[in-house]
């Protein structure tokens, strides 16, 4: 490290999550281009004991790394916060037993489970929106100039709660979806991946490949060609989603490339079907991340553990690190390369509002993200992406009013669910079985609130994961 440059200090709220050694092995990386002074780990009283587990193996991992980055574990969020430069989110309101039960009534009601789509995926930004505007409060006190580097699902949904209902600009959505996927074509095209960009449409978990450059020049109907040519199992997916193949057909007439997620909305009988056989044989996918988490902290409590483990990967947090830090490191360097966000439209997808939020690619400077601009969306994939961000809007909406009809509503507008009926039914079901972290809807002795009024967000302690 260079005794010129600015040292940092970063927050990581909910430093208990199993994907914490990704972040650490990150910052050991970079750390003679972004040398980390601070790094604070903070959770929540019911998650000490797994802070207290990784905390111990990030100490370890920088340890024998040699570096002088102090690791602090606290469950005092103020202290953390106060004069960061950088404050990552990766929390779990409810922890793993709430999406178990997102999943299970969902698909007890026939619609898929999944914490970032359909039912599951609403109730989890119904109850993480409150606590992510709670943390800015605190920011705008503790650390006005810090960047907000939220990877607490959903992304989207989140980042379009922000930046309608805060004034707080400086928050980058980040997935490691894009980088997958970039790693994906280089492959494909027998490439270092450093020579590839590509050109993103759409929004979080709901995006499109619509355009790729090689070395800048764009390639794009090579690349389609390429990906129509290839068996599934090289395509690549996320470990949580089921390979479901495109047809050439499919992929030749959008002509774009969808992301994996996008299996739940162009295959979603298929989808439903195995969930449902997954859920009766063993369980729901929250079931089996449990046990992946279990296997993996009892791997952390090895007092000679001093690297990530390459079974971390089985969690999905393939790239993690590549996409949390990288930005960071970006914007602290003002390096002006190239990367995948979640942000500000700022006008970049003339389809959509230039207020909400879309995943693109952006140059990252000093200042922040810059939206590349991509101009209208294409015809054929403009309605399901116009589908899930009205749906965004009804969810951020909801969470910051309290409208329990809105709720229902935003259920219906999503593909995903096919009857009114079902939708009363499911919200219902989700409000009660969460009430405990619903604050915008139920008062503090869990009678609900007078849904004829419009409630704002009221502060509530919840649990970290």
């Amino acid at each position: 490290m260079t005794d010129t440059k600015r040292t940092v200090k970063i927050a990581t709220i909910g430093g208990g999550s199993s994907y914490t050694p990704e972040l650490v092995e990150g910052f050991i990386k970079r750390y003679d281009e972004l040398p980390v002074r601070e790094l604070w780990l903070v959770d929540v009283p019911e998650g000490e004991e797994k802070l207290k587990i990784v905390g111990g193996l990030a100490q370890r991992m920088v340890k024998a790394a040699g570096l002088p980055m102090e690791v602090h574990l606290t469950l005092d969020r103020r202290e953390a916060l106060a004069g960061a430069d950088f404050v990552t989110t990766q929390f779990r309101v409810g922890q793993l037993d709430a999406r178990i039960k997102d999943e299970r009534i969902a698909l007890k009601h026939g619609l898929i489970g999944q914490e970032t789509n359909g039912a599951a995926g609403m109730f989890k930004a119904l109850r993480t929106i409150p606590v992510i505007f709670d943390i800015i409060r605190d920011m705008q006190e503790l650390c006005p100039d810090a960047w907000l580097v939220n990877f607490t699902n959903p992304v989207g949904i989140v980042t379009e709660a922000v930046l309608r209902y805060t004034d707080w600009d400086k928050i980058i959505g980040l997935c490691n979806c894009p980088i997958s996927m970039r790693f994906g074509i280089a492959k494909w095209m027998d490439v270092d991946p450093d020579r590839v960009r590509m050109e993103l449409s759409g929004l979080n978990h709901h995006f499109f490949v619509t355009d790729v450059f090689i070395d800048g020049k764009s390639c794009f109907d090579e690349v389609l060609e390429r990906y129509c040519e290839l068996p599934v199992e090289e395509l690549g997916t996320m470990k949580n989603i089921m390979a479901i193949p495109w047809s050439n057909r499919l992929i030749r007439g959008l002509h774009a490339i969808p992301v994996s997620y996008l299996n739940y909305y162009f295959s979603t009988r298929e989808e439903l079907k195995q969930l449902t056989a997954d859920y009766e044989a063993h369980g729901v996918r929250a079931e089996v991340v449990k046990q992946v988490e279990a296997e993996l902290f009892d791997l952390y409590k090895d007092a000679e553990l001093h690297v990530k483990p390459k079974q971390l990967e089985e969690r999905g947090g393939a790239h993690y690190s590549d996409a949390a830090c990288s930005v960071i490191d970006s914007i602290y360097n003002d390096r002006g390369d190239i990367q995948y966000v979640d942000v500000r439209n700022r006008g970049a997808v003339s389809s959509l509002p230039e207020e909400s939020a879309i995943e693109c690619a952006a140059v990252i400077t000093a200042d922040g993200p810059k939206p590349i601009a991509i101009g209208e969306l294409p015809v054929a994939i403009n309605g399901t992406i116009q589908m899930i961000k009205t749906f965004e809007r009804m969810v951020a909406e909801a969470a910051v009013t309290g409208n329990k009809d809105l709720v229902v509503a935003a259920l219906v507008a999503n593909k995903l669910c096919d009857s009114d009926a079902v939708a009363n039914e499911v919200v219902d079901e989700l409000m009660e079985a969460h009430k405990d972290y619903l604050p915008q809807f139920f008062n503090a002795d869990g009678t609900p609130k007078d849904e004829r009024e419009a409630k704002a967000l009221t502060s509530k302690v919840c649990a970290l994961a």
